[in-house]
């Protein structure tokens, strides 16, 4: 039996608790949010009436967080934590199982752990809507960024294409008026790399979207595989395993077939030279809400969280020099923007890169 004495002393201790825990909350870093977690759990263990042996385990989304001493087989009482108000994660306290049961928790203790769970998920709800407003912020930067080079690109695509063809026409003039076999081999290096500028020019200009499209009704399952056969020799190379999952067996959209086929390649292209050898390359297609629905997974070193918003911008590679002009993103994002369609990536588990494309259905 608790004494009048005993009882104020543990509504103190209870009370002192919540403050502790409210004033952590208040002062709580966003961007160290297992350590504000700690010191809750801490301080929890610290308001139970038996406060020697009381273990604490905090469970937000993919976040544990439990004293050192806490067993899955304790006697606990335990707490949802609710954002928004959905359950999405808990606040167990536990005492021994061989010494308490559970009328040893008292009722203001229950009342304690539901305080401090709403006050937790008022913690993360305040996070998400700061980490959402973030996000927003980094698309509008993002957008206005693409808005500019875009304009700047066009300019110099347009800029670029009288000169190159004007470069182009005589060379070719020349080749056919020259006999020497050297001057050939010049004229043909001029050739060469003309039309390799043009490409590029091309490339600017898919990424700009100022290429016309000739839209037709086409079977995406068809693109897949037309570019998996063009793409034979690479993936034989490194022995890779393209393992294809089609939600569907006829998935018709709305597209270029030219273009849909530029950015079906870009991807796996880019997936394989990232995939280590003999390892697996993912392509799903499905349909859903309206959308067709395109993933490309690899299990390569996956995009450092430093470069994950430059990946799409022109000219930006990580590829050796030699290796890559860094467009192949640029009018990725360009042609699947011209659909009205989107593009983002996010990590494989448990490593790789996944790229989801989704575009609307007309």
């Amino acid at each position: 039996m608790i004494d009048t004495e005993q009882k104020l002393k543990e509504r103190v201790k209870e009370l002192t608790c919540l403050y502790e825990v409210t004033s952590i909350i208040v002062n709580s870093n966003y961007n160290e949010l297992e350590t504000s977690l700690e010191a809750i759990a801490h301080c929890l263990k610290r308001g139970w009436q038996f406060t020697e042996v009381a273990e604490i385990q905090i469970l937000i989304g993919d976040t544990q967080i439990h004293t050192e001493h806490y067993r899955n087989d304790m006697v606990s009482l335990s707490c949802d934590v609710k954002i928004f108000n959905e359950v999405e994660g808990q606040i167990t306290v536990g005492y021994p199982s061989n010494e308490y049961k559970v009328s040893d928790f008292l009722v203001e203790e229950k009342n304690l752990l539901k305080n401090v769970s709403l006050a937790l998920g008022n913690l993360m709800e305040r996070k998400y809507i700061r980490d959402s407003e973030e996000e927003t912020k980094r698309q509008m930067e993002r957008a206005d960024r693409f808005h500019i080079m875009g304009e700047i690109t066009a300019g110099i695509a347009h800029e670029l294409n009288t000169p190159l063809a004007n470069i182009l026409g005589f060379a070719e003039l020349l080749m056919e008026n020259t006999g020497g076999e050297a001057t050939k081999r010049d004229l043909q290096k001029i050739i060469d790399n003309a039309i390799f500028s043009r490409e590029i020019v091309k490339k600017l200009m898919f990424f700009t979207c100022e290429m016309p499209q000739e839209m037709e009704q086409i079977e995406l399952n068809a693109v897949v595989e037309n570019v998996l056969r063009l793409l034979t020799p690479s993936l034989k190379a490194k022995q890779l395993n393209v393992i294809k999952s089609f939600g569907q067996r006829h998935i018709q959209m709305r597209a270029n077939t030219v273009q849909l086929t530029q950015v079906l390649f870009n991807l796996i292209m880019n997936a394989a030279y990232y995939s280590t050898t003999k390892g697996a390359i993912y392509i799903e297609l499905d349909e859903s809400k309206g959308k067709t629905i395109i993933r490309i997974k690899d299990e390569g070193l996956g995009i450092a969280a430093e470069h994950a918003d430059k990946i799409f911008e022109p000219f930006y590679t990580s590829k050796p020099t030699g290796e890559g002009t860094g467009l192949g993103l640029s009018v990725v994002h360009g042609i699947v923007h011209s659909y009205k369609g989107t593009i983002s990536h996010r990590p494989n588990t448990p490593k790789g890169t996944i790229f989801i494309l989704e575009f609307p259905k007309v």
